[in-house]
């Protein structure tokens, strides 16, 4: 599990690496448009029964800390529609569930209007 430092807290959100990788460079490209978004999860089975949202946009420091040494592989159709969901009036809305699995296992990410992608393409660059 990676790590998402938002604001001056000390205190972090707990990512699932893939997830956390993606979320990097999502929250680059669109903070570097000066394009401010939601992100909302739903609280893992350790926490009370809810979710939380935060806001991102330039001003909030943020710092991304990873587990794993090697940098994860990003999904173009992933990044794509979670940029998509970013955009929206809901948000970007993820389930950290959908991302804790082995490395090697291909895995699908359900996002908000029910889409599903797979997760099976790789690239080294994002859209």
């Amino acid at each position: 599990m990676g790590q998402l430092f938002y604001g001056n807290t000390s205190e972090s959100i707990e990512i699932p690496d893939r997830l956390l990788a993606h979320l990097k460079v999502l929250t680059a490209t669109k903070l570097r448009r000066s394009e401010s978004f939601t992100l909302t999860w739903r609280h893992g089975a350790d926490t009370a029964a809810g979710r939380q949202t935060i806001w991102l946009q330039p001003s909030i420091p943020l710092r991304f800390v990873f587990t794993g040494i090697e940098a994860e592989k990003l999904d173009s159709a992933l990044l794509t529609e979670m940029a998509r969901a970013a955009t929206s009036s809901t948000g970007l809305v993820v389930d950290f569930a959908d991302f804790e699995v082995a490395p090697a296992a291909p895995i699908a990410s359900a996002l908000p209007g029910g889409d599903v992608v797979p997760a099976s393409r790789e690239l080294a660059t994002a859209a």
